[in-house]
């Protein structure tokens, strides 16, 4: 990929004209901008490639799965939701409020997460909450909407922003492994504090997603994991 200075770069819109991440041309573009304000992003990609999409379905099960992951490392995380997919395998927001906190706890949630996963069907089931609609809502309004349910923090809104609804400018920045990644990259002298974190951040935007995605491929290797997530 030829690598310039930084320059006004097109992002893709989708229907509803929000800058989205579809395709790997985006990724291109938006590392292409990234590596002329960070010149350090420039190694990961000459090393790892640019990075895969991590895009997945804009859905309950997706929002449950990363309020599934919160806190937790993704063995443990995957092994809890792998019990869950077996017995809440259709993912209707009625079909959920069938199970109690204690059900769901004994497939491997807090109670706390279980909850969560209850107020969640709730407010899609009441019409409070849209997940289809979330297309045609600016990111903070999403932000917003999401942080309101009970169990739903910063973190897990924000990787819904970037995961599930492809936004270019989503910035998990409470991730800790964007900040393990970030300390290493730039040679900070600690792991940065997500206050800290985004102030470096700004002059990543409009595709502060494309850098979180440079920044996780990093992780993985510094973690001995293989690149490619989906």
């Amino acid at each position: 990929m030829a690598i310039g200075k930084a320059r006004a770069l097109p992002l893709t819109f989708d229907a509803k004209k929000f800058p989205v991440i579809e395709t790997d041309a985006d990724i291109a573009t938006g590392a292409e901008f990234l590596v002329g304000r960070e010149p350090c992003f420039e190694k990961v990609i000459a090393v790892h490639g640019l990075p895969s999409s991590r895009r997945v379905e804009n859905c309950l099960a997706s929002l449950l799965k990363i309020v599934t992951e919160q806190l937790i490392s993704l063995k443990a995380a995957d092994a809890i939701w792998r019990r869950i997919e077996t017995r809440l395998h259709t993912f209707e927001p009625r079909e959920i409020l069938k199970f109690s906190v204690e059900d769901l706890q004994s497939l491997g949630l807090t109670r706390a997460k279980a909850r969560s996963f209850q107020a969640i069907a709730m407010a899609i089931d009441s019409g409070e909450l849209n997940l289809e609609s979330l297309h045609e809502v600016p990111d903070q309004e999403i932000l917003g909407k999401l942080i309101a349910l009970p169990g739903i923090g910063t973190w897990t809104a924000d990787i819904y922003l970037l995961t599930a609804l492809g936004r270019a400018d989503a910035c998990p920045a409470g991730d800790l492994a964007l900040q393990i990644a970030a300390q290493d990259l730039f040679a900070m002298d600690g792991r940065p504090t997500p206050k800290v974190f985004l102030e470096r951040a700004e002059t990543w935007k409009p595709w502060r997603s494309v850098a979180a995605r440079l920044l996780w491929s990093h992780y993985r290797v510094l973690k001995g994991l293989s690149q490619r997530v989906n």
